[in-house]
């Protein structure tokens, strides 16, 4: 596994990350394949919260990750060593912390299901544990987490699932020749979480990338009969060579690509596990830990939800009990917007345009759901469909005027209606739509795509992160400089002196608010002129101005925080 739960926290920190060299699975049907009933909830709420505290919350630093290792079959390389790591609990006593507020901030912000953590890689136990005594009860605070969510949970009908991490990297027969006597340990465990607290929904089993020696029937076999109707993510089947996109078991329901959107498919379920921290991390990452900007969040439940998949939304509780303000804060727009606009998320099915530039789409009876984020073409060009529309409405305000020819369709909105962030325009057929085949939207063609790139700074002179990968018409790859970088640029060479007018530019992790002042620059009698000068560059920037004729072209950001990293930086006429 290239990027686990936690792991590589400063890696992802730095805006890096390794989940676009992961395989992709390739949907197989003309049209979307139906749930199973047992997985119905799941699938219709489209939102989750996941919740990943413990001990380690007093540090600050990553849950698990930052352990020092004590088993050299174990992955973890933390700096925190393991006699002070192991021993945080004795000082764990989140008196602030309330259930039913927990629950309350995820209602109010429409999710419909909580994944608590536990029981992480570093062993401790979030409930009162007769398998283990490194558990809450041995806390000053002394209270069963899992009991009280559970409690709370039920009450207001909120669907729950735990986190549970079949590894214990604390376990000194973990992955040994007594790996019997940890698989005794780990059974009751599970036993425990699924006949302790009344009806559970979901199980979220993690991996580490290592030899996955859990007894896996007979775990399957006893989570089965003790919660019938329970869901399990793919984890607990993944080892050495997989990938978090595979289902490895009749018995796992969906797949879970990590801190990334997955691409579009609408034959098997699948669920992209999200930070809110704008550094990346799980676990709470103290005072200076941030939050991802509303639009970047929602872009994550929008994009999730066209591609058909869920998402999966993760919060760090501080070391009180309390879910950040902060966070709470993000979630509770995001709980606005779906009060307004979730019939376009909720109890839909991705499709039939999958997600691209323009956005993405989704569908339910006779009606598709158009999500526009991107206004780079006007009109939005998309493929042909076996249905005829016969009329619009726009959720977010305003008119749309929609063409429907046997070459596609042709929407285009008036820019005051526009909504920044997302133009939801309804198109309501002659026919379902989920009889109708999904199909890719062709990206405009930029003038830069085949452009020669180079750069001032790649991060540690790795081909992947290299110029060519902001000019590729790629949103899965990406321009990167090295930590630490105040000032960069990047210049294309189009071949030919070629006439523009309007410059896109692509911030990976624009909630990192890495650059703060930059110019779109064009090469003229030997000097560079600029044609755009911006500061503070967001996640999408369409920059518009008087034609330029030039061959050579860049991006000059003079002013970073700290190693900026580019999505794609496009030209168009």
């Amino acid at each position: 596994m290239k990027h686990p739960l936690g792991a590589l926290a400063a890696l992802l920190a730095a805006g890096l990350t390794l989940a676009a060299a992961e395989p992709k699975p390739t949907p197989t049907g003309d049209t979307p394949r139906p749930y199973p009933e047992r997985l119905r909830w799941w699938a219709e709420g489209r939102f989750g919260m996941f919740i990943h505290w413990g001990p380690v919350s007093l540090k600050g630093t990553e849950i698990s990750w930052s352990r020092a290792n004590t088993n050299p079959k174990c992955p973890n390389r933390g700096e925190i060593p393991a006699e002070v790591y192991d021993n945080l609990y004795r000082d764990f006593n989140p008196t602030r912390f309330d259930a039913g507020q927990w629950v309350g901030t995820a209602k109010a912000a429409g999710i419909k299901y909580m994944v608590l953590t536990a029981k992480h890689c570093d062993g401790f136990l979030l409930w009162h544990s007769q398998a283990s005594d490194h558990n809450m009860s041995r806390t000053p605070f002394k209270r069963d987490i899992c009991a009280e969510l559970a409690k709370a949970a039920h009450e207001q009908n909120m669907r729950l699932g735990w986190y549970f991490s079949p590894m214990d990297w604390r376990d000194p027969d973990f992955r040994t020749e007594r790996n019997g006597a940890f698989l005794n340990r780990m059974q009751t465990e599970v036993r425990e979480l699924l006949s302790s607290y009344g009806r559970i929904d979901l199980l979220w089993f993690d991996w580490d990338g290592r030899e996955p020696l859990y007894d896996q029937a007979r775990t399957y076999q006893i989570v089965k009969s003790l919660q019938p109707e329970i869901v399990i993510n793919n984890r607990l089947d993944l080892g050495a060579g997989n990938s978090d996109r595979q289902i490895l078991s009749p018995h796992a329901d969906y797949y879970t690509p990590e801190q990334f959107v997955g691409g579009y498919n609408d034959q098997q379920p699948w669920e992209s596990c999200m930070t809110l921290s704008s550094r990346n991390q799980w676990a709470w990452g103290g005072e200076k830990d941030g939050v991802k900007s509303f639009a970047a969040c929602m872009s994550m439940l929008i994009r999730c939800a066209g591609g058909d998949g869920n998402v999966l939304l993760n919060v760090g509780p501080t070391p009180t009990g309390e879910i950040d303000q902060a966070q709470v804060s993000r979630l509770l727009e995001m709980g606005a917007w779906l009060d307004k606009y979730g019939g376009s998320i909720r109890s839909t099915r991705g499709g039939p345009f999958k997600p691209g530039s323009y956005g993405a789409s989704t569908r339910k009876g006779s009606t598709i759901y158009l999500h526009l984020m991107d206004w780079t073409a006007d009109p939005v060009k998309l493929p042909a469909i076996a249905a005829k529309v016969i009329g619009s409405r726009v959720f977010t305000g305003g008119q749309a005027t929609i063409r429907q020819t046997e070459a596609g369709l042709e929407v285009s909105v008036p820019e005051k209606d526009r909504n920044p962030l997302d133009t939801i325009v309804a198109l309501d057929l002659d026919r379902p739509a989920l009889g109708l085949k999904a199909v890719n939207v062709p990206s405009p063609e930029a003038l830069s795509s085949k452009a020669r790139a180079t750069a001032s700074n790649v991060y540690h002179q790795q081909a992947e992160y290299g110029p060519d990968k902001a000019v590729d018409n790629n949103d899965e790859t990406r321009w990167a400089t090295d930590a630490g970088v105040k000032s960069a640029w990047l210049e294309l060479d189009l071949g030919e002196p070629k006439t523009f007018s309007r410059a896109v530019i692509r911030q990976a992790f624009p909630e990192l608010k890495r650059v703060r002042k930059f110019a779109v620059e064009y090469l003229q009698d030997g000097e560079w002129k600029a044609c755009h000068q911006g500061t503070n560059l967001g996640p999408t920037l369409t920059a518009r101005f008087q034609p330029v004729t030039a061959q050579r072209v860049r991006l000059n950001i003079t002013e970073a925080t700290d190693g900026p990293t580019i999505w794609e930086f496009q030209l168009f006429k």
